[in-house]
């Protein structure tokens, strides 16, 4: 193989280092697959072209050549011209053919553009037919790049002032578009070479309107841009996560809004689809696994804590009574989990605590999470007391272990849509009240509340407040290790009847809080694993102390009262 030496001297040329190094590396290598890996790589082809075309462009660089005339494509335009004039023989045919080629004459400008070092587009002249008024109409350019023109068109309304909204658009290059769809105008866009021409009606100037104050959202749902089909520039998007705060900087387009991270100190907004959009495509999805409605009632309690309406498996067995609440058919079926408009709250000393209510699955230890707390500081903490229409027994005080009203009352209570949960067992009402929570409140006390989540959206008022924790269960191995030696209350009215926790039971403990995540999971303001009681108790407490020291983001309408 013939070697080329460029080099300065006696050195020699890359080429030349090329050709002789795989001999020259030979006796260092000792596998024959590496021998023949590095044979075929630097005998392939391709690679010894580009160092032939590297080494001739090095050889010119290195002679600075100078270009015998700026002005090949006018000659040649001359030239063409001139020949049009002559006797036409072949030749002369043929050469009025190759310099009419469009690539002839693209690269005899290209020479020219290197050969004068002018490298700035060259825009039209100005049309003769201009309104003499200055304001009354404007005539803008611009050159199209390897950038959008999008973000061409956008850099000019921003560093030049040159468009400005309320601004009517009459031609572009020439062409009326008045009366034209956008996708039209996009088309003669895409269609345009070089240098655009607009030409703008100004819009009347007007007094800009006071701005808004940005709106912050908390995202009730995952975002991945990259995994998002829809959007129109994936790396223009933005990710996020369920329970981010994102300020929403632009709703100017219906389906895609401009937004960034509230905590991010980098002012570039991205997008993220609008919550009409987002909502629209919810909509058409299928519906996520849901809890079964809950069957009947509980009425079991340990040290004066009632458990929330719940039922042992047994008891789903043997009674038929079927488990109510309050009901917002409206309400549910516009419960798409999108975005949350918020504000920032922060609890003003004197002012009322807010209510805590906690939810998971049967079995976690929601009653024990709350008996932990109330021995914590009895003072500071409270649970409601529930109401019933069974007969008071001798033992029990009105008030303490139940509010006993009577069944004429209870029933109008529920008309009157006082409960956030009842049922009724062997023919008596059970029910926890809205007063009742009101009362532990105006004590000055946090309101300890264990619920179906289903209820949850009732009491996201203003008036509550509430912080919603979901306590949810260990994975299973460590679920059979921490509860192998507990008991769950099997009876209704006889809390010494218990019974071992099943492998059944943790199986359902743990499918129902996967499916209470998925459903409720973006009402969640916090979750604890339920590992160990006493970990467990103290990450709560802490918890629930930030809540009333800190400043935290709220539902906008929780301001506003």
């Amino acid at each position: 193989m013939p070697a080329l030496s460029t080099g300065a001297g006696n050195e020699p040329g890359l080429y030349e280092l090329l050709a002789v190094l795989p001999s020259q590396l030979q006796p260092h290598v000792q596998s024959p697959e590496d021998r023949s890996f590095l044979s075929n790589m630097f005998g392939e082809k391709s690679l010894h072209s580009l160092v032939k075309i590297h080494e001739k462009l090095q050889c010119y660089e290195d002679s600075s050549p100078a270009p015998v005339l700026q002005t090949a494509e006018t000659l040649a335009s001359d030239l063409a011209e001139e020949l049009q004039n002559k006797t036409l023989t072949g030749d002369i045919k043929e050469l009025i053919k190759l310099l009419s080629k469009p690539h002839i004459k693209s690269l005899l400008s290209v020479h020219d553009i290197v050969a004068q070092k002018s490298y700035d587009p060259e825009l039209p002249p100005l049309p003769d037919d201009l309104d003499d008024e200055e304001d009354s109409v404007k005539i803008i350019r611009l050159v199209k790049n390897k950038e959008p023109l999008g973000a061409t068109i956008k850099k000019a309304a921003h560093r030049g002032r040159l468009i400005h909204v309320g601004d009517e658009l009459r031609e572009v290059n020439g062409i009326p578009v008045d009366g034209k769809k956008p996708e039209e105008i996009i088309l003669i866009l895409s269609q345009s070479q070089g240098a655009i021409t607009f030409k703008i009606v100004p819009g009347i100037k007007e007094e800009p309107p006071i701005k808004d104050p940005k709106m912050f959202v908390r995202a009730l749902f995952d975002y991945e841009p990259a995994e998002d089909k829809a959007i129109p520039c994936k790396e223009a998007g933005m990710s996020f996560q369920r329970g981010d705060i994102l300020q929403v900087m632009s709703q100017d387009d219906v389906t895609w809004w401009q937004a960034r991270h509230h905590s991010d100190t980098n002012p570039r907004a991205g997008l993220i689809p609008s919550r009409h959009f987002q909502e629209r495509r919810l909509a058409l999805r299928r519906p996520p696994a849901t809890l079964p409605p809950p069957q009947k009632i509980s009425s079991r309690r340990s040290l004066g804590l009632r458990r929330s309406f719940r039922l042992s498996r047994r008891d789903k067995k043997t009674n038929k009574s079927m488990y109510e609440c309050k009901k917002s058919d409206q309400y549910d079926t516009a419960d798409v989990p999108t975005y949350e408009e918020v504000a920032s709250y922060r609890r003003q000393h004197g002012a009322r605590h807010r209510l805590v209510v906690l939810v998971g699955p049967t079995g976690v230890g929601l009653n024990e999470l709350k008996r932990k707390l109330l021995i914590s500081d009895p003072q500071h903490f409270g649970v409601t007391v529930p109401h019933t229409t069974r007969p008071k027994r001798n033992q029990e005080t009105d008030g303490v272990e139940y509010h006993f009203i009577s069944k004429h009352l209870f029933e109008t209570d529920i008309h009157n849509n006082k409960f956030i949960e009842y049922g009724e067992y062997k023919g008596n009402y059970y029910g926890t009240s809205l007063d009742s929570v009101r009362s532990v409140l105006s004590k000055n006390k946090v309101c300890l509340l264990d619920v179906q989540p289903h209820t949850i959206k009732h009491l996201r008022t203003a008036e509550f407040k509430p912080i919603v924790v979901f306590v949810k269960p260990p994975p299973i191995d460590r679920l059979r290790e921490t509860r192998k030696n507990a008991k769950v209350i099997s009876g209704r009215d006889d809390k010494t009847s218990t019974k071992a926790f099943t492998e059944e039971d943790f199986q359902e403990m743990i499918s129902n809080a996967k499916i209470m995540e998925n459903q409720y999971g973006h009402l969640f303001e916090k979750v604890i694993v339920n590992d160990d009681l006493t970990a467990a108790s103290s990450e709560l407490k802490m918890a629930l102390k930030k809540v009333e020291t800190d400043t935290h983001w709220v539902p906008i309408s929780w301001t506003h009262s």
